[in-house]
């Protein structure tokens, strides 16, 4: 029969604390997972994407045709200065100051037309970086149209070709620029081409 330790018994053994002379052990780390460094809780800094490669042909063809435009624009308001300047040079009823007068507003016209179309393009390749929905719609409807002008240019060109027996610098021209315009649609309507402009910005 055992009876129960006595309290008061100067021989028996004090009872122990439990894990007492052992130091307090950490609760174990799951095997495979990392450990939590500081500040956990806050999502990484995702990386920016790339821009895909079409896109970035678009964007490089918009700044180069814009140039060109530029280039147009101020070759064509000089013309149409010199033009103007010949018109006044001669008697308000002549036929030389009406045709210079004529052909002065035309080419003003067409001089402030291509600038603001330089304008245009300037800014869409500029805009690609940051640009969301709003810049490929646009892109899209600008090349669109642009695609219907050079459709409309090509034709004559042929025509005036076909008169004079020749291939014509118009036709180079206009298969050149709808090339342009087909490259810039594709580009904004791919997968790829949609995913850059609906991408996350932060």
């Amino acid at each position: 029969m055992s009876y129960p330790p006595d309290p008061n018994n100067p021989y028996g053994q004090p009872p122990a604390a439990p894990g007492y002379g052992y130091p307090q052990q950490a609760p174990p780390v799951a095997y495979g997972y990392p450990q939590q460094a500081p500040g956990y809780g806050y999502p990484p800094v995702a990386q920016p994407p790339s821009m895909p490669g079409l896109v970035m042909t678009t964007r490089v063809l918009l700044f180069v045709v814009g140039g060109v435009q530029v280039l147009l624009a101020g070759f064509l308001i000089i013309v149409a200065a010199g033009a103007k300047k010949v018109a006044n040079e001669h008697s308000t009823g002549s036929d030389t100051a009406i045709f210079g007068n004529a052909a002065a507003g035309v080419l003003l016209v067409l001089g402030v037309v291509y600038l603001l179309a330089a304008v245009l393009s300037i800014t869409l390749g500029a805009k690609f970086g940051k640009g969301g929905p709003a810049t490929r719609i646009t892109t899209i409807v600008y090349a669109s149209i642009a695609l219907l002008l050079g459709l409309l240019v090509l034709a004559g060109a042929v025509t005036g070709s076909a008169q004079a027996n020749g291939a014509g610098f118009g036709v180079i021209v206009g298969v050149l620029w709808i090339a342009i315009c087909i490259i810039w649609i594709v580009a904004m309507s791919t997968r790829d081409g949609v995913a850059w402009f609906n991408r996350p910005r932060y």
